[in-house]
């Protein structure tokens, strides 16, 4: 049984080669590591190699070299989350939320909604965003509501994005946070 977790103990800090090893272990299956990367990755299962090559080689095959951010959230020494912050825009302003993931033995007890207000925390308070956004699978429904419980809004959108994994069509659902919508809430 699962005891209730120390907030005030996670922290988030940049990606380190080594957390590979722990990230991609929590996709069980080909269907969950869909859910987290899409079509990131061609091939499944990935290594950590693999992950590191295209976080620390390729820069998440980024154009612009400052504009990737991979994230690891950590519990009391542990690898406990995961996700990366990238930049969308010249101006820098406008961030992009992805590959979210926590330890699948944690999930259900606000790992992720920690991780994610975190991220919040620093995106909007450090590096001065106005905006976040990012995209959830309509078939991700526990992500879905993790992402509305520390604010997000689903966005209108009359071209939903599309992707055909293990002989499913799934759409996806863009979200966003405004800045406005951050200092308010608080």
């Amino acid at each position: 049984m699962q005891t209730k977790i120390d907030l005030k103990k996670l922290r988030l800090r940049p990606y380190k080669k080594c957390d590979a090893k722990f990230i991609l272990k929590w996709s069980k299956d080909e269907v969950a590591f869909r859910k987290w990367c899409s079509d990131r990755w061609q091939t499944y299962p990935i290594t950590a190699e693999d992950m590191n090559r295209k976080y620390c080689d390729n820069n998440g095959d980024c154009i612009d070299e400052d504009n990737f951010y991979p994230m690891t959230l950590i519990d009391n020494n542990t690898v406990a989350g995961h996700l990366i912050l990238r930049f969308t825009d010249k101006e820098r302003t406008i961030l992009r939320f992805g590959f979210v993931i926590t330890d699948d033995s944690k999930r259900g007890l606000g790992y992720g909604k920690e991780m994610l207000s975190l991220a919040l925390k620093y995106s909007f308070e450090i590096l001065k965003v106005n905006k976040i956004t990012l995209g959830v699978f309509d078939n991700n429904l526990a992500a879905y509501h993790c992402y509305k419980s520390v604010g997000f809004k689903e966005i209108e959108n009359e071209n939903k994005e599309e992707n055909c994994f293990c002989g499913q069509i799934w759409s996806v659902s863009e979200m966003e946070m405004t800045k406005d919508d951050y200092f308010n809430k608080r």
